[in-house]
């Protein structure tokens, strides 16, 4: 299908991507107009180039600078040269027609009349988004008119934000698109609307969609409000400017009155005079998005709504409410037009609203109606891409499909796999097609799909490398050996223990190698720190301190629901300590900060010992709440006669008769070392490395972390992977 795409950091083009596969509770939608958001889209588009863009935000050289640390500068230097060829998919409001829906979406049909939202849906022939950030379009409603639902949701949300009463006298600074939106909905509420801006003609536009007052920006506006307010100030000043400076923030902090209310809506410079903000007592208030709801994935990626008692205007409700407002006349939104553009033509729709001189406003797109009529009475999707030509297979060659493209995949696989000479990437699995597609362009793929039964059922493909989100290991992993691939499986294998004894059966029963990304056995530093207790005389005491700050707020891998931090990272050293002695863990004792708490996640920051069946003892202590600028991870070894540590990949020092320290400049994390063992096992008919036993070892071990600082009780390890093994029920986490 045809998308907008931006290349790299300015270039705007149309490209082919494959079509969405709806997930659970999401719709599939063929445009038939959709909206561009200037702010939010161009603030993502950089015409003037890298040097413009890196004078302007001298934090990009501080971000690659600690990258390199990490990553050292070949792959550093490599990944920054690719975000110049990256696609990125922009926009999220529209109006069209149902054309497909996932099983669970069962209150809606195809071929209804719809507009949407939702982050990253973009602007493309087919979309897919969530079932909660869709509605219905009432039938006096026009497709081009709908489009502005999403946007007008967000003109809506911070409307009912500034809560605005009957007679108030409410500023709106910043006459852009939301904006005069926000200065009709104001007006609507009750509200005596002072439209505000620098341009001449967008002030003559609010005044003629309604606005009481409309006001030249400048030096004079303080002197203005204050006339119209009879010396008093505006009740509430909604902030819908865009700007990199305080300017707009500093100007309705001098028109607000006393005790007055000012509501956020704009990307600005957020800075305010303490002592002026504390004599006039303001009340200052931040609008996100289009409602409750936003960000929210169990509403808008899970379709659980939220209680109508409880929560009155959602996204959707609010959604709801903009598209009645328009079908009755009162939200004007067809004045707000200034420009319309087919959907090939896109790259100039975005030089107009890039162009401060064409004077643009509301920028629409409009797609092929046939097209879209077709696809409502019969839709294929055509969810692979080909990249590349067909390329005769090497002898010994082993074909790779890579499933998930996330920063590990680019930063450590990918690159690790093309060290291989035998093997080859042949396709690449996403979600998301723009990502797919810049995946399997940047590391030579012959096609991309956002359906994994495509790569299933390709006979080509001899190994599978997942590396998507953790609650997709353990099906993808089972379905791609019943397949007849052998997996490579980022860690962890498996989130539940029923996972593990069905990945066990399924390599038992199909003969296929799995192997599980625990890269650390590979890693120099921790193979030095295994030699040092080689030849120890009896139990030893590991100790394990992690810091990793990164995960937590709303970062997918903090969630608890899909394992956390526990089963997500601190999996590896539940296993780096067996590899470490040798030796089976046989209980653990686990203690974590509160639980309940939406930041610091309890149940990611835990301290728990173990008791191996050697009679060593190991300790772990995994944070979210560090610092960022304490060290990684540490890990420390003490046997008789022995004592050990390692850090952060960089340093090794062994503490005995003779001590002596190793440090390197840059990380070296074993990655290239465990894909090129892996493979080798595949060639030569040899176990892997690591095992599905390790794997399950792993997961049971961080399951037993949470359920004994859960209980409060130690808790027993046991590996017991037959599928007729009477194991204790352990929630899903």
């Amino acid at each position: 299908m045809k998308q907008v795409l931006r290349r790299g950091i300015g270039e705007m083009m149309v490209g082919e991507v494959p079509d969405p596969a709806p997930a659970p509770h999401h719709v599939l939608i063929h445009p038939l107009f959709s909206l561009i958001s200037s702010g939010t889209e161009t603030a993502s588009i950089h015409q003037e180039g890298v040097l413009k863009e890196v004078a302007d935000n001298p934090s990009h050289i501080r971000k690659v600078l600690n990258v390199m640390k990490v990553n050292g500068p070949v792959r550093t230097i490599s990944e920054v040269t690719a975000k110049f060829s990256e696609y990125a998919v922009l926009g999220y409001s529209g109006a069209g027609v149902v054309i497909g829906k996932h099983a669970s979406v069962r209150d809606m049909e195809i071929g209804e009349r719809v507009a949407y939202g939702g982050e990253g849906t973009g602007h493309g022939e087919v979309i897919t988004t969530g079932r909660n950030l869709v509605a219905r379009v009432p039938a006096e409603v026009g497709f081009d008119q709908a489009c502005f639902a999403t946007l007008g949701s967000i003109a809506l949300n911070a409307v009912r934000i500034a809560n605005v009463s009957l007679g108030e006298t409410v500023a709106v600074i910043g006459l852009g698109l939301v904006g005069q939106l926000i200065a009709q909905l104001a007006r609507l509420q009750g509200g005596r609307v002072i439209a505000v801006d620098l341009k001449p003609d967008r002030v003559e536009l609010a005044g003629k969609l309604g606005a009481q007052h409309a006001v030249l920006g400048g030096d004079s506006l303080r002197e203005s409000v204050q006339a119209i307010t009879n010396g008093v100030g505006a009740d509430c000043v909604l902030i819908a400017a865009a700007a990199k400076s305080a300017a707009p923030c500093h100007q309705a902090l001098e028109i607000c009155r006393d005790r007055g209310r000012m509501i956020v809506v704009g990307a600005v410079e957020m800075s305010f005079p303490w002592n002026d903000m504390y004599l006039k007592e303001i009340q200052l208030y931040m609008s996100r998005a289009y409602g409750p709801g936003s960000y929210d994935p169990s509403y808008e990626k899970q379709g659980r709504d939220y209680p109508f008692s409880y929560v009155r205007w959602t996204e959707n409700r609010n959604m709801e409410e903009v598209l009645r407002l328009i079908a009755g006349g009162h939200l004007r939104v067809h004045p707000l037009v200034t420009h319309t553009f087919s959907l090939d033509d896109a790259p100039s729709a975005y030089r107009t609203v890039m162009d401060p001189k064409s004077n643009s406003l509301a920028v629409l797109l409009k797609y092929d109606e046939q097209h879209a009529n077709a696809a409502v009475t019969s839709f294929t999707p055509k969810t692979r891409l080909d990249l590349a030509p067909a390329v005769p297979r090497g002898k010994s060659e082993l074909r790779v499909a890579l499933v998930g493209s996330g920063n590990l995949a680019r930063w450590a696989h990918m690159p690790a796999l093309k060290k291989i000479s035998y093997a080859r990437l042949h396709a690449v699995h996403s979600a998301v097609g723009a990502r797919g597609r810049t995946y399997g362009e940047r590391f030579g793929a012959a096609y991309c799909t956002t359906d994994f039964d495509q790569i299933l059922n390709d006979r080509d493909i001899d190994v599978v490398l997942i590396a998507s989100r953790n609650q997709h290991h353990a099906s993808q992993s089972i379905a791609s050996l019943r397949a007849g691939k052998d997996v490579f499986v980022e860690k962890p294998m498996a989130i539940t223990e029923q996972e593990c004894r069905d990945l066990y059966a399924a390599v038992q029963e199909t003969g296929r190698q799995l192997t599980v990304g625990f890269n650390r056995r590979f890693a120099p530093d921790y193979i030095s720190l295994k030699k040092a207790l080689t030849n120890r005389s009896g139990p030893a005491v590991v100790n394990c301190r992690i810091n990793s700050p990164g995960i937590s707020g709303s970062y997918w891998m903090a969630d608890p629901a899909i394992g956390g931090a526990i089963l997500g990272e601190a999996c590896h050293f539940v296993d780096l300590m067996y590899w470490l002695l040798e030796s089976e863990p046989l209980q653990v004792a686990a203690f974590s900060l509160p639980t309940g708490k939406q930041e610091p996640i309890g149940e990611n920051n835990m301290t728990a010992t173990f008791r191996f069946a050697d009679g060593s003892v190991g300790a772990m202590t995994y944070c979210t709440v560090g610092s960022k600028a304490s060290g990684g991870e540490r890990v420390e070894v003490f046997a008789q006669g022995i004592g050990a540590d390692t850090e952060d990949f960089k340093q090794f020092t062994a503490k005995g008769s003779v001590g002596r320290t190793r440090k390197r400049w840059f990380a070296q994390k074993g990655y290239d070392d465990q894909l090129k063992s892996f493979f080798e096992a595949i060639r030569k008919g040899t176990p892997p490395a690591v095992t599905v036993v390790d794997g399950a070892r792993a997961t049971i071990g961080c399951l037993r972390m949470l359920d004994s600082a859960q209980s409060m009780n130690s808790a027993a390890i046991e590996l017991n992977l037959s599928p007729a093994a009477a194991l204790p029920a352990v929630p899903n986490r």
